[in-house]
């Protein structure tokens, strides 16, 4: 269940600091230290150790964070020390991509099934192994596998057509790669991810 008393902001970093732990591990790592993880990602340590503060007491003073315990901490906290199904509509070049994308599954999510509405696409295997289906059969899909997270990529004026139809067969998380900011009702998580606005943003400073 979300937690209000805990800022949005602060959950937009646990992911961040998930994966720089991660990276740690790899490296053999067993003890790290709020300045250490902030060093590395360019956030204060002090802010580092008040953003954990909002869900326990993870370290030591004088010792640091163990690395293996923080990180299964906090992939409990995001709800991703269990695998979730995800179901992405587009199966254009970007779905494609995102579909064969080998670096959900490590972190804890599963591209389940691929929809489009294009003639030509459905009946396409990809090189995951998945089949594209026809998006006429996406609401009876999520309803029958429950599926709880989608993916958006889709040109932006069919993105609300196809978000609407995930939401109401029981969607409660959406990923949005279409340029273009969906409608949601309350309750309805949507994560928009549009590359030029980004750019957009890295030109002011150029």
């Amino acid at each position: 269940m979300e937690d209000k008393s805990v800022p949005d902001i602060v959950v937009g970093r646990l992911p961040i600091y998930l994966r720089a732990l991660t990276f740690l591990k790899a490296d053999n790592r067993e003890i790290t230290s709020s300045q250490e993880l902030g060093d590395r990602l360019g956030i204060s340590s002090a802010q580092i150790r008040k953003d954990l503060s909002h869900f326990g007491e993870f370290g030591k003073q004088g010792t640091g964070y163990e690395i293996r315990f923080l990180e299964n901490n906090l992939k409990e906290i995001l709800h991703v020390d269990q695998m979730w199904d995800v179901a992405l509509v587009g199966a254009g070049d970007l779905g494609h991509a995102l579909a064969s994308y080998k670096g959900f599954a490590g972190r804890g999510f599963r591209i389940a099934a691929v929809f489009d509405m294009d003639a030509d696409k459905i009946g396409t295997v990809l090189t995951s192994g998945l089949e594209i289906e026809d998006v006429a059969h996406l609401s009876d899909r999520v309803k029958e596998a429950g599926w709880k997270i989608g993916i958006i990529a889709v040109p932006a004026e069919t993105a609300q057509a196809v978000a609407n139809t995930m939401i109401e067969a029981g969607v409660t998380a959406l990923l949005n790669y279409a340029p273009i900011s969906l409608i949601a009702p309350s309750g309805i998580r949507v994560e928009q991810i549009d590359p030029t606005v980004h750019l957009q943003h890295l030109t002011y400073y150029l």
